[in-house]
């Protein structure tokens, strides 16, 4: 699933073109060493595992996707996650008919990111200031509401959209899959996925041709906002409980599977396809030391070694089409 415009300069095209066949090799070399150092690595219960696991963060991604295609970013995707999730599991252990308390989540999540969009557009407030501060604004209120404990009690109904299967796949994945076929075909074929990339490539040029840039930051922002809370509230669906810290990380792991598909910190380049592969390539190494027996410790060592290398990738990428 490509999404550069045709008008980005070859060596770039070739330069991010590159970069996903080296993290298409990098997720077949992962699979082939844990499926040699751990013979359940491979079997069908731990691969549907990991496409569940990486489902969460996968969606989270593909809201970062279009945040990193414009030149910004956002922190407060794991904060937004968590409340979503929260308002979700309050308003069901009120009573409220599932489908409305799902839908106040998600209303929620998308007006904190649109939140985000306007302090930036409109406050010229830097994108990393702005979503750091959200993100303790957003964690800050989930802690108020619940007191610093989880919300149980939910209904069992509820517990199907992260546990439920459809023809024997997890929910969570299909549910995975066509938001990044929707999402990617809105950042491919339609104008405000243009005026992305355009705002990514040169923002005065693009304000200069017509494009409502405030106007296109917001949107970005609030679909991240949104794809967080669709996150947040399988997260709860999942573990049948809203858990104040649920979330923490995901701003790190997002923005890890972004760069590792191919998304440039500097904007205008990126693709959903690219950020799928970054979250498999985050999902499989996690769950390839945990079979291993390796600590957390050291999976966030690891996790932050593949950080730093997708970022210096990037980099050099850049240094060389200049």
């Amino acid at each position: 699933m490509t999404t550069e415009p045709t008008a980005r300069p070859r060596q770039t095209r070739r330069g991010l073109q590159l970069q996903r066949l080296g993290a298409v090799a990098g997720l077949v070399v992962l699979i082939i060493g844990f499926a040699v150092s751990s013979p359940p690595f491979l079997q069908v219960n731990n691969l549907l595992n990991i496409a569940t696991q990486t489902s969460v963060i996968a969606i989270i991604a593909i809201g970062q996707t279009y945040v990193i295609i414009t030149g910004g970013i956002d922190l407060s995707v794991g904060a937004i996650a968590a409340l979503a999730g929260v308002l979700t599991a309050d308003l069901l252990r009120a009573e409220v008919p599932i489908p409305l308390a799902i839908l106040v989540g998600l209303l929620g999540g998308t007006f904190v990111g649109a939140l985000n969009g306007v302090l930036i557009a409109y406050g010229k407030i830097p994108p990393f200031i702005a979503t750091l501060g959200m993100l303790g604004i957003a964690r800050g209120a989930v802690l108020v509401m619940t007191n610093g404990s989880p919300v149980s009690g939910l209904p069992r109904a509820f517990s199907w959209l992260g546990n439920g299967s459809v023809l024997g796949i997890p929910f969570p994945a299909v549910l995975m899959l066509v938001l990044c076929a929707v999402v990617g075909w809105v950042l491919l074929k339609s104008r405000f996925g243009r005026g992305v990339f355009a705002i990514g490539s040169n923002e005065k040029t693009a304000f200069l041709s017509g494009l409502h840039v405030p106007r296109i930051k917001i949107g970005v922002y609030a679909v991240s906002g949104l794809l967080s809370a669709i996150a947040g509230v399988i997260l709860t669906s999942r573990l049948v409980s809203a858990a104040p810290t649920a979330g923490e990380g995901y701003e790190l792991d997002s923005i890890a599977a972004t760069v590792i598909g191919g998304a440039s910190l500097s904007g205008g380049v990126g693709g959903i396809g690219g950020t799928l592969i970054g979250a498999l390539v985050m999902g499989v190494l996690r769950n390839g030391l945990n079979l291993l027996g390796v600590s957390y410790y050291w999976q966030q060592i690891a996790i932050g070694v593949v950080i730093i290398a997708a970022v210096w990738l990037d980099a050099l990428r850049r240094r060389r089409t200049r």
